[in-house]
C-alpha cells in the first residue's frame, strides 16, 4: 500500500517548519498567494532550506495568469533560485486559446536541469483537460500534476478528478479547497498525494500561519 503523500503550501520558514511539526511531507513554497501563488524571493528559499530537511518545490510563476510572461526573466529566476538550494519546482503555463503552451515550458524546463516538477492547476484552467494530458506526456522531470479538477476548486471538480484517478502519467495531486468530506472518495479511487494550504491555517485565513495541528489532523485523516 502506498503512505499518501501530504504537501503543505508554506510563505516563509516558520510555515515550513510548522509543516514539518505537523507531520508534512514537502513543502510548495510561493509568495502573494492574493494571486494565487508566485515565485518567491531566493532569500526565502535558502531560508526554508535551511530551516527543513523536507523536500521543498519552488514555485515558477511571474504573473496571476497562466501565461508564462517574460521567458528570459522566468529562466534567470529558475536560475537564481537553483542557487538558493531550490531542487524541486512547480510551474505550467497556457497560451491565449487554453492550451498548454508547451514551447514556454520546455523553455523554462531546460533550464531546471532535470529537476523534479510539478505541474500546477493551470490544466484546472486549460479548454481541454485532455488535451493538457497528452500535452504532458514524457516530458523531462514532471512527476506530479496538480489539480483540483475545476477552476473553482474540489467541491466542483471532484467527479473529474475521480474520473482520472486511476490514468496512468504522472502521479495526480490533489488540492484546491481540499475539505475532510473529499478525503474518502478520493482514497477510495486510489489518489495518494494530497495539497493543502488554506485549510491548515486557522479559520482558512492566508493571513494565518501554518497550524501544527491542522496539519497533524490531515496527516491522520489521510492514513485512518
Amino acid at each position: 500500500m502506498i503512505m499518501p503523500l501530504l504537501e503543505v503550501i508554506a510563505l516563509d520558514a516558520a510555515d515550513a517548519r510548522n509543516a514539518c511539526d505537523g507531520g508534512a511531507d514537502r513543502v510548495e513554497l510561493v509568495s502573494d498567494m492574493a494571486a494565487a501563488g508566485l515565485s518567491p524571493a531566493p532569500a526565502t528559499v535558502a531560508a526554508v532550506r535551511a530551516a527543513v530537511d523536507l523536500p521543498v518545490r519552488v514555485m515558477l510563476r511571474s504573473r496571476a495568469d497562466f501565461a508564462a510572461g517574460d521567458l528570459d526573466a522566468l529562466r534567470r529566476t529558475a536560475q537564481e533560485l537553483r542557487s538558493a538550494g531550490g531542487d524541486q519546482f512547480v510551474l505550467g503555463f497556457l497560451d491565449r486559446n487554453g492550451d498548454v503552451d508547451l514551447p514556454a515550458v520546455r523553455t523554462v524546463v531546460d533550464a531546471l536541469d532535470g529537476a523534479p516538477w510539478t505541474f500546477h492547476r493551470a490544466i484546472d484552467h486549460a479548454g481541454d483537460r485532455a488535451a493538457v494530458w497528452a500535452a504532458l506526456a514524457g516530458l523531462p522531470g514532471l512527476d506530479t500534476v496538480l489539480t483540483a479538477g475545476a477552476p473553482a476548486g474540489l467541491s466542483e471538480g471532484l467527479a473529474t478528478v475521480l474520473g482520472e484517478a486511476s490514468a496512468s502519467g504522472p502521479r495526480l495531486l490533489v488540492g484546491g479547497g481540499l475539505r475532510d468530506e473529499h478525503i474518502a472518495p478520493l482514497r477510495a479511487a486510489g489518489v495518494t498525494a494530497f495539497h493543502s494550504g488554506a485549510a491548515v491555517r486557522r479559520d482558512r485565513d492566508w493571513d494565518n500561519p501554518v497550524d501544527p495541528a491542522l496539519v497533524h489532523r490531515l496527516r491522520s485523516s489521510l492514513t485512518d
